[in-house]
């Protein structure tokens, strides 16, 4: 995969910067605590973000994360599907807009932004936040499970963890709505736990019986071959600032963060998975490398030993989440 860069844009790192002078940065990182504590223990955005300054403290423990996630996955679409160049873009849960933001580092011809959130404290700092990026974008009042009337279908929809909050009960409504305002490739990206992971097949089981096809991560549309305690997911790694750290408590320079994620596109659009996936990161051997793959006869591991340089070579570049292609697959074990 090209590596793209997990950094937010300057422009937003620079206005989160100038809303932090405005404040005290103590009186932040206690808010972020709060905030931290009251979604570990199950609460929403409605409980936990009550103001613009809550908005922020939450930007500033969560939105390197999830930009990082976000753009990671959008790369990986991109690595797939090269000529996928979409103009329309709406975000789901959009927060700040970090996943319009992430979009556009990747595809700057994206010309139009419909950013959606029932948070006006959220909606309120993403209008004060979006910068030139984002400055024509429409901004959405309303919820993901029932949103209103927003025209004509999009190139790209993205939810980035967004629904990872909706209620069981509205779960079914809120992915049939992104859906149904999708015309080319819908991403979900959400929180690297069991519990995410088993919503997130729920949703794919749906999408597909609803026609879509699977592009990402899986290499096929059948019913996912992981047992339980396995789960799918992937990790990237991204720096930490000072202010990040301040807030996180945390004197790491770097964190990783744990995500899972699904594109589907619509038939018209659709893009050819990948033969295979690494699930894991290889795990290196005395003489060689043992990998964990999804393929489309199911999961494998396979070893690759290091006297057979014409596989080794390339795979031994290879890390987690990656594709693997024809060529580059080992024997089976």
């Amino acid at each position: 995969m090209t590596r793209i860069s997990t950094a937010p844009p300057q422009a937003l790192t620079a206005a989160l910067e100038r809303l932090l002078d405005e404040r005290s940065r103590r009186a932040l990182a206690e808010r972020a605590a709060r905030i931290s504590a009251l979604y570990r223990s199950g609460g929403t955005t409605a409980q936990a973000i009550l103001c613009e300054d809550d908005a922020l403290a939450y930007a500033l423990y969560r939105l390197p994360a999830t930009y990082a996630a976000t753009v990671h996955v959008l790369g990986r679409l991109t690595e797939r599907a090269p000529d996928f160049s979409p103009r329309r873009m709406l975000d789901l849960g959009a927060g700040l807009g970090t996943a319009s933001l992430a979009a556009r580092a990747i595809w700057p011809q994206i010309d139009e932004n419909a950013l959606l959130d029932r948070s006006e404290p959220f909606l309120a700092l993403a209008r004060r936040l979006a910068g030139p990026a984002l400055e024509k974008a429409r901004i959405i009042a309303g919820d993901l499970s029932a949103p209103p009337a927003l025209g004509a279908p999009f190139d790209l929809v993205v939810a980035s963890y967004a629904l990872t909050e909706i209620a069981e009960s509205s779960l079914d409504h809120a992915i049939d709505a992104a859906w149904a305002n999708c015309a080319g490739a819908l991403i979900l990206v959400e929180p690297g736990t069991p519990r995410d992971y088993a919503r997130l097949m729920r949703m794919r089981a749906r999408l597909i019986a609803s026609g879509a096809r699977v592009s990402l991560p899986c290499p096929h549309s059948a019913p996912c071959p992981l047992e339980p305690p396995d789960w799918c997911h992937f990790s990237v790694r991204l720096a930490r600032s000072r202010d990040h750290k301040l807030l996180k408590g945390a004197d790491a320079p770097f964190e990783d963060e744990k995500f899972a994620y699904l594109a589907a596109t619509r038939e018209e659009a659709a893009i050819a998975p990948a033969p295979a996936r690494m699930l894991a990161r290889p795990e290196v051997l005395k003489h060689g490398l043992r990998i964990k793959l999804c393929t489309v006869a199911g999961i494998e591991e396979v070893t690759v030993p290091k006297r057979d340089k014409q596989t080794f070579a390339p795979i031994k570049k290879k890390d987690w989440g990656d594709e693997v292609v024809q060529g580059e697959t080992p024997a089976r074990e």
